[in-house]
């Protein structure tokens, strides 16, 4: 004989608040990889400091040239030779003709090497160049 009463089993249901936490979580990892990826900075690049260096971020069209210590060219985390680069910015203004380039020189790199992609982005047709700086 059962003398227990059979209760009926309820379901748990879905605990929200860990939910939550997941999600938010998962929000911030996805903006902070986001904002790091948009701006195409080298890590190891830095640039000199400017008193009167205004704030500005790079508009998502603009092709940004990290120019390292050692000379090494970096777009879009790929080292390019000098004739690639070249390739690399004449195709870009044949899609648009007012393409801007925004170069990050290391500020313990050698003057010759920023002089190297100017003349790049000269003979590519590159008219719209800026140089970065901290503030």
């Amino acid at each position: 004989m059962n003398l227990r009463k059979h209760a009926a089993h309820q379901h748990p249901g879905i605990q929200l608040a860990p939910l939550v936490d997941v999600l938010i979580l998962l929000l911030i990892f996805f903006l902070l990889t986001w904002n790091a990826a948009r701006n195409e900075n080298e890590l190891d690049v830095k640039v000199p400091e400017a008193s009167a260096a205004k704030e500005r971020s790079a508009p998502m069209g603009d092709v940004v040239v990290n120019v390292k210590a050692d000379g090494n060219v970096v777009v879009n985390r790929r080292t390019l030779s000098t004739p690639e680069l070249t390739d690399l910015l004449r195709n870009l203004v044949q899609l648009n003709a007012e393409q801007a380039v925004v170069i990050r020189g290391d500020e313990t790199g050698a003057y010759k090497n920023i002089v190297g992609v100017l003349n790049v982005c000269s003979e590519a047709g590159i008219t719209n160049v800026a140089f970065a700086t901290a503030r």
